[in-house]
């Protein structure tokens, strides 16, 4: 039974994504054609591997934005570092991307932890 599920998240930077990983701490492996998951091995065009974690999170170009697949049933270690639904790769790229273009257009950004998050102060 297959239980490998498409993270919703489009990506359309790797830089920021790639950013995203050294936040949190885990591996994105370029170029990294296949990846790991609980019915065996998945094709990609890149990978993210989490230390400790059994299984891997594949990327997968599709068009213009990449989708990132993992088994999300049998998880294998990835959602303690990850989160349920991704919900921490999720905001680790949403931050690494508002930061990239906020520079880009010569704004300083300040980085805060709130209670519930993250909070971004642009000046």
């Amino acid at each position: 039974m297959s239980h490998l599920s498409k993270i919703e998240l489009e990506i359309h930077d790797l830089a920021s994504l790639q950013e995203a990983c050294k936040t949190l701490k885990i591996n994105f492996r370029e170029t990294q054609k296949t990846f790991k998951w609980y019915s065996g091995v998945g094709q990609c065009d890149h990978a993210i591997h989490v230390p400790g974690a059994v299984y891997e999170v594949g990327i997968i170009k599709n068009k213009d934005t990449y989708e990132l697949q993992w088994d999300d049933y049998y998880c294998g270690g990835l959602t303690d570092k990850l989160g349920k639904n991704a919900g921490k790769l999720k905001q680790a790229y949403a931050v690494a991307k508002i930061i990239k273009e906020a520079r880009h257009k010569k704004y300083h950004v300040r980085q805060q932890a709130v209670d519930n998050g993250i909070q971004l102060v642009l000046s």
